[in-house]
């Protein structure tokens, strides 16, 4: 089961995408993609850190993500993954340059329609919003409202997070 759990900021779509997780009964391996560029994003990731359940693994990566997924389908039994999120994934694509950009999308994608196990997946819905004012604001939404496409597209259920209520949009 491939599971996109999206949602907007301070949505409850973490807290979310950590009890499906959870009630799959699996060994779960939280991958994170966030980088501590300042104090506050420390603070924040510090307390995601302190939220999860201690037996959780974690794989800290903030570009490579199919070499990870690629790397733990084929550890015997492969773990329920969950990624979190989307949004700061693709930030992190964006400011490495379109080579990169493309190359890791690409392999991403094409690592969640083959990773054998449950895959939890977080992003923001960037749907809902205004048009930036700048054009790499313009491009971060164009391209992270595409990457949420194609997800939705390849997973089994989609569920949205709206004020910490989960509303199931697939199947």
């Amino acid at each position: 089961m491939h599971t996109l759990v999206l949602g907007g900021i301070r949505s409850g779509k973490t807290a979310l995408a950590e009890r499906l997780a959870f009630d799959t009964g699996r060994s779960v391996v939280y991958l994170a993609t966030a980088t501590a560029g300042d104090d506050e994003m420390r603070a924040r990731i510090q307390h995601h850190q302190q939220q999860r359940p201690a037996g959780w693994g974690l794989e800290e990566e903030p570009l490579a993500l199919a070499r990870v997924l690629a790397r733990r389908a084929t550890s015997g039994q492969p773990p329920c993954m969950l990624i979190d999120c989307m949004s700061l994934w693709l930030s992190n694509l964006l400011h490495a340059g379109e080579e990169t950009f493309a190359r890791e999308r690409e392999a991403f994608l094409d690592q969640v329609r083959l990773y054998p196990g449950e895959l939890v997946i977080v992003s923001n819905e960037v749907g809902l919003g205004t048009i930036g004012m700048d054009p790499l604001t313009r491009r971060f939404a164009d391209e992270l409202g595409w990457l949420n496409q194609a997800l939705a597209a390849v997973s089994d259920k989609v569920v949205m997070s709206v004020a910490g209520l989960p509303m199931v949009l697939k199947p």
